[in-house]
């Protein structure tokens, strides 16, 4: 998806909300689980993928009309397997063939020696099952990230600034200069990358952190968790960090597919992506 089509999709649904398809078997409703298996033949046994999927179907039908965005996080289809993976393949397929103008983003924090991330590269953007953008880790500097780049119309979400306790580890160091880490990555990453291709992943958590931030990438999308479970601010995430643009994509997984272990899981997570939406709806009339 170009930067252009994105922007729209953000200006006509009034909405910068990327929905985290986090499926956690352990968390998914009962009522899902019985439902997957007295759809099953007799000759079919039951695997946790199947639940993930349906589950996954359901809540995309609810909250698709809230959202601009979906971002699977390939750690909780990895966890089941072969079958697990399948899950995750259906789960864009699905999206692709129902709602074609949401953007998908594959959370897999890839990064890896140049011939590595150009496998990697191709299983994400090539093929039928192919996304829109991928996380990936700048550790490894330039020859593991430019394989992604390589695309037209796909994009690299880098890790900039998250949101986790550790992020202060490594990510706030300063060199000698008083350059911290998190703005050398965005300031190097700039070579490699423009805003049409390269997003940062910006953990809502860091709060007034986004002036810093968007001091060195004033145009660049930011991909923005830790809103709701994680206790970060929208409000404080559009006053330092929203563009003319727009320029964030702000995810919610926990608090919206989780808000309700019930058989109302699907309307809760409905109401919860609504709430969201209109809230941001809101922040963008500001711009």
């Amino acid at each position: 998806m170009e930067r252009k089509e994105l922007i729209e999709q953000i200006r006509e649904k009034q909405s910068f909300l990327c929905v985290g398809l986090d499926p956690d078997i352990k968390k998914i409703p009962q009522c899902v689980i019985d439902e997957c298996k007295e759809d099953l033949e007799e000759a079919e046994e039951y695997d946790d993928s199947l639940a993930i999927m349906l589950f996954n179907q359901y809540i995309i039908d609810a909250t698709a009309p809230y959202c601009v965005a979906y971002k699977p996080n390939l750690a909780f289809y990895e966890a089941l397997g072969a079958n697990g993976l399948v899950a995750y393949e259906e789960t864009v397929a699905y999206i692709r063939e129902n709602y074609p103008k949401h953007f998908i983003i594959a959370d897999a924090k890839r990064g890896d020696i140049g011939n590595t991330s150009k496998m990697y590269a191709r299983s994400f953007f090539e093929g039928d099952t192919q996304v829109d953008a991928v996380t990936v880790a700048p550790y490894m500097g330039e020859d593991s990230v430019c394989p992604f780049l390589e695309y037209d119309g796909k994009w690299v979400v880098l890790l900039a600034l998250t949101s986790n306790k550790g992020s202060h580890d490594f990510q706030l160091m300063e060199d000698a200069q008083g350059e911290r880490l998190f703005e050398k990555v965005l300031k190097t990453s700039q070579q490699w990358g423009t805003k049409d291709n390269m997003m940062y992943v910006v953990g809502a958590t860091q709060g007034q952190m986004f002036e810093d931030i968007r001091k060195v990438v004033p145009d660049h999308f930011l991909l923005v968790p830790g809103v709701g479970a994680q206790g970060g601010s929208l409000q404080e995430v559009c006053k330092y960090g929203m563009t003319k643009d727009c320029g964030l994509l702000v995810n919610s997984s926990r608090g919206i597919i989780f808000a309700s272990n019930g058989k109302d899981f699907a309307e809760v997570a409905a109401q919860k992506a609504k709430e969201l939406q209109q809230q941001m709806a809101v922040e963008l009339q500001k711009i």
